[in-house]
């Protein structure tokens, strides 16, 4: 199992890896999660408070939105190998957008399935094109660097998102509809920012040759081949460790649950918004460190430390009675997320030659988000009354993970 070497130091006024693209899509990204988690924190609460939905459908519907996400994150994946990348990008931002339209318009919990779906069919087409393009041109050794800062803008939003609900919250009594139609308006400026961000495939790009066959174009002005990537390509290493994450996302469930469970522990709507936002802090500080991290280290010792702090964070919420704990294990489970998201795509985008990582990334994506689809679902029939259950499963299965991953690639790395 192939692991990072250590990055070579830039020599140029600014980083080597922070490209055009990558300020350009931290910007993108930034809007668009500030306008996802406004919503996010609340929405297990309006489903169940307000539209008298059960705990079992908050379930399926983050299981489900997560599954539509999946498949069409592997179609962008191989469709992004082909042709040019903004136009995915912009489609799927779109689309987000129009699912928090939709579900400012919810008044019963189907509306919000289909609002739910079409936000995650936006996210499953822009997530392998945005991934790729953040990785061009960048050397394999610094990619943890670019996906590390990527997540921590990312974060960022979903660190002012939250505490942006909170003061509107308090602002209009408590009332939860007009912060979904405040949530459009970051959604539609992500959108109108993808203009800025430059393919260097595409004949449209104002940085790069045109092509006259109406074809993507190489940086000589040649016309680029249809990448057209069968899966059974991809290098053995990347299967390696695509079983490794698709195992560990099967006890992974939608982190809407975790809120439900705060909310059950006693935790106000204001309360539950806090603890998001404080959970987001964690995650958006941490997120580039480790990423830079897994530079210079082995990308399965930081990501096995993330697990470790899932473990935390799911036992954590599963045994604790009061509610001012949830202040405490919430923003420790924000370790996990910074330790796994951003440098498992490094880690992926390193085990595969730049013409596919579209492929690579969609799959992988993709297959994740099926696993998550899965748990889910049986974390939402298994609930209950309070969700102790799947919660001590989930963190007692991450734990031994936790502990076997570093094993296993450093076993993987010695066989020949």
């Amino acid at each position: 199992m192939t692991e990072p070497s250590s990055a070579p130091r830039s020599t140029g006024p600014r980083p080597a890896w922070l490209t055009r693209n990558v300020k350009v899509l931290c910007g993108v990204s930034f809007l668009q999660d500030a306008a996802s988690e406004l919503l996010y924190p609340i929405l297990p609460i309006f489903l169940t408070v307000v539209l008298g939905a059960p705990p079992a459908v908050v379930g399926a519907i983050e299981g489900l939105a997560e599954g539509a996400a999946s498949i069409t994150k592997v179609a962008a994946g191989r469709l992004a190998d082909r042709f040019d990348r903004r136009p995915l990008i912009g489609a799927g931002y779109g689309l987000a957008a129009v699912g928090k339209l939709l579900i400012a318009l919810a008044t019963v919990w189907p509306l919000v399935l289909l609002a739910r779906v079409t936000d995650r069919l936006g996210k499953g087409m822009r997530g392998a094109p945005r991934d790729a393009l953040l990785v061009e041109g960048v050397p394999k050794g610094q990619r943890g660097r670019v996906f590390g800062l990527h997540r921590a803008a990312d974060t960022a939003g979903a660190v002012v998102g939250p505490l942006v609900g909170l003061v509107l919250y308090e602002a209009l009594d408590h009332r939860l509809r007009p912060l979904f139609w405040i949530a459009v308006i970051p959604a539609i400026a992500s959108v109108a920012l993808v203009a800025a961000v430059r393919d260097p495939r595409s004949r449209k790009s104002a940085d790069g040759p045109r092509s006259g066959s109406g074809s993507p174009t190489t940086a000589d002005g040649t016309a680029a081949k249809a990448v057209r990537t069968p899966w059974r390509s991809l290098p053995r290493p990347y299967w390696r460790v695509l079983g490794i994450l698709l195992a560990f996302n099967l006890v992974n469930f939608p982190d809407a649950l975790l809120l439900l469970r705060a909310h059950d522990l006693g935790l106000s709507t204001a309360g539950v918004m806090g603890a998001y936002a404080v959970y987001n802090l964690v995650y958006a500080a941490l997120s580039y460190p480790a990423g830079a991290l897994s530079d210079r280290l082995p990308r399965s010792l930081v990501f096995a430390t993330g697990l470790l702090f899932f473990a935390i964070g799911y036992l954590g919420l599963g045994l604790i009675h009061s509610p001012w704990a949830v202040f405490v294990v919430l923003p420790l489970y924000g370790g996990f997320a910074a330790c796994t998201d951003g440098v498992g795509k490094a880690w992926i985008s390193t085990l595969v030659p730049d013409r596919q990582q579209g492929s690579a990334q969609g799959l992988f994506q993709g297959a994740t988000g099926a696993a998550v689809l899965l748990a889910g679902v049986w974390a939402g029939l298994a609930w209950g009354t309070d969700g102790h259950l799947p919660l001590l499963i989930s963190g007692g299965i991450a734990l031994v993970l936790a502990g076997a991953l570093p094993v296993v690639a450093r076993a993987r790395t010695a066989t020949p």
